[in-house]
């Protein structure tokens, strides 16, 4: 089965498969179309329109050290519209998201496929069909949303960040994902969520495409799904206590439950943050049967696994904070036959674990970690807008073929937004990592950015 990738840079319902949710967003733009000739109505959509022009200068290299392939240096520049409507006035209101984004490329770095080649593109930009990068590609994301008292609904591209889904943004564009979501906070210290997501857009793509897992979304028997279904609720009975859960579902490849708390302790000196998660993972649908993962449903796993979803998966993180100072330590566990499952086409991802670092996730089936992490804020000491952080992870017992298996990765971050000046809101930030392991490729890699954003309403 080949990969679905649609054939379009918008980043909204445009193929056959998507006809109940085309039409939706048609008449929601249709009755938002006839309000707005009433220009009473239409006030709060104009008049609490807000747009904005970034832009984001972004080098990217990558060496990847150990037989896992050539090198990858590339550099690129992007321009991105984000405009954001009000609503327009009534019980029900209405408004409209455009999101419009462009990347140039002013280094793609050699040609994919080659041989001898130094670098190979392909972490940025799209590639040609000679193997080089693009020398620019772009998408334009709509999204029509309705509000009603405290409730609102989302029809179109979204960026979606929740413990069972979260929008990657480690390259020059975003990955973005495309379905509806409706958010309720009709209860005081309460907020509900629902939806159903059906394609992304991957980071270094214009096109969308289907949904899968490690495991299942490489080679001739490659398998996709077009419905993440998820719900959740986040609840704060204290102004200092948060507890979470929420509910994913990837049709026939895996079932997901989320449990998380987070609580802020005000000591006497400094403070304390604790911050716990347990997910449950199982299969679902094809991959729970022999013959649906013979088709390809599978998931990757222990070494001599099924490829049937069965993951545990919990952790703990404590982080003290005074002056300017944190200091974290942590640690995550996994059981189960299977990696920690999420939607994963191999270009990167963000997940909602302690361990999700720059390159490594630690969610590999029996892997056990370690955390530990220090930040400053330098504004204690007189530089506002400049912090730096300094993460470090160790991996061990994992379940792959071989014996002890172990890996390990070394974060270092600094960001920095200028203060006054001509440059003043300029931001600068260098992530540097550098990942080692005999279950892993040993990776060094730094990325420079640039951010600038211009407010235009």
């Amino acid at each position: 089965m080949s990969h679905p990738a649609l054939d379009s840079s918008v980043s909204i319902f445009t193929e056959p498969a998507r006809g109940a949710e085309r039409t939706i967003l048609a008449a929601m733009l249709a009755i938002l179309g006839q309000t707005l000739a009433q220009p009473a109505t239409a006030a709060g959509f104009i008049e609490d329109s807000k747009a904005t022009l970034s832009l984001r200068n972004f080098y990217f290299n990558q060496d990847n050290r150990n037989g896992g392939g050539p090198r990858s240096d590339e550099w690129g520049q992007a321009f991105f519209l984000d405009y954001k409507s009000g609503f327009t006035e009534g019980p029900v209101g209405f408004g409209l998201d455009v999101f419009a984004m462009h990347g140039i490329r002013l280094d793609g770095g050699g040609r994919a496929g080659k041989a001898d080649a130094e670098r190979t593109p392909g972490a940025l930009f799209p590639l040609e069909s000679n193997g080089k990068a693009k020398t620019d590609f772009g998408r334009v994301g709509v999204t029509g949303k309705l509000r009603y008292s405290r409730t609102e609904a989302r029809l179109g591209t979204l960026l979606p960040k929740m413990p069972v889904l979260i929008y990657n943004d480690g390259r020059l564009l975003p990955q973005l994902f495309h379905g509806a979501q409706i958010t309720s906070n009709e209860i005081d210290n309460l907020s509900l969520t629902a939806g159903k997501i059906e394609h992304s857009t991957e980071r270094n793509s214009a096109d969308s495409h289907g949904l899968s897992i490690a495991g299942a979304n490489s080679g001739s028997n490659a398998r996709f799904s077009n419905e993440f279904y998820f719900a959740g609720a986040d609840y704060k009975p204290t102004r200092d206590l948060l507890l979470q859960y929420y509910y994913g579902n990837l049709r026939d490849f895996y079932k997901q439950h989320f449990f998380g708390l987070i609580h802020n302790w005000k000591l006497p000196v400094g403070a304390l943050k604790s911050d716990l998660r347990y997910f449950y993972s199982d299969s679902d649908g094809k991959n729970e049967s022999a013959s649906g993962r013979a088709e390809g449903y599978r998931s990757a796993g222990a070494n001599g696994s099924s490829g049937e979803v069965d993951n545990n998966l919990w952790s703990a993180m404590f982080t003290y904070s005074l002056s300017g100072h944190s200091l974290g330590l942590g640690y995550q566990k996994v059981t189960g036959n299977s990696d920690w499952p999420r939607i994963n086409l191999g270009t990167g991802q963000t997940v909602h674990l302690i361990t999700n670092l720059q390159n490594g996730k630690f969610a590999s089936a029996g892997e056990k970690s370690l955390v530990g992490q220090y930040a400053y804020d330098f504004a204690k000491l007189g530089v506002p807008g400049l912090k730096a952080s300094l993460t470090y992870v160790k991996g061990w017992d994992i379940d792959a073929a071989g014996s002890d298996k172990r890996e390990w990765e070394r974060d270092f971050r600094v960001d920095y937004t200028v203060q006054s000046g001509f440059l003043k809101g300029v931001g600068l930030t260098w992530r540097n990592a550098a990942l080692r392991g005999n279950d892993t490729t040993d990776r060094d890699e730094n990325r420079l950015i640039v951010s600038y954003s211009i407010p235009l309403l």
